[in-house]
């Protein structure tokens, strides 16, 4: 449910900012989700379709990039990606880890007419 919040939050940066631009429409929306968030992609279209209507993103296409989690193994020093389940380094089965990518949510771009 934290996806009506998240996208309410997001439209109403898109509408900010195409105000600013002098847009009278937003055509695009290029949304960054990073696969700790929780967010699910076809939850933040239903709210959008919802909450666009009858403003100048009424109709904007969503563009999702999906940044999966990667950690950084402190033992090792490499980079890998985190599994579901599986948060310990391939390369030396260490533990000891910090998340360096899937933490990511924002507009990455608008594009407006």
């Amino acid at each position: 449910m934290h996806e009506l919040s998240i996208t309410q939050s997001m439209l109403n940066l898109v509408l900010e900012q195409a105000e600013k631009a002098g847009a009278k429409e937003v055509g695009k929306i290029n949304l960054v989700i990073g696969g700790m968030t929780g967010v699910v992609e076809e939850c933040v279209r239903f709210y959008f379709d919802f909450l666009s209507r009858g403003t100048p993103a009424d109709g904007a296409i969503l563009s999702f990039k999906a940044v999966p989690t990667r950690a950084k193994c402190r033992d090792c020093g490499k980079l890998f990606e985190v599994g579901e389940f599986d948060w310990t380094c391939p390369h030396c089965n260490g533990n000891n880890i910090e998340i360096v990518a899937g933490k990511e949510l924002f507009v990455e771009s608008i594009e407006v007419e």
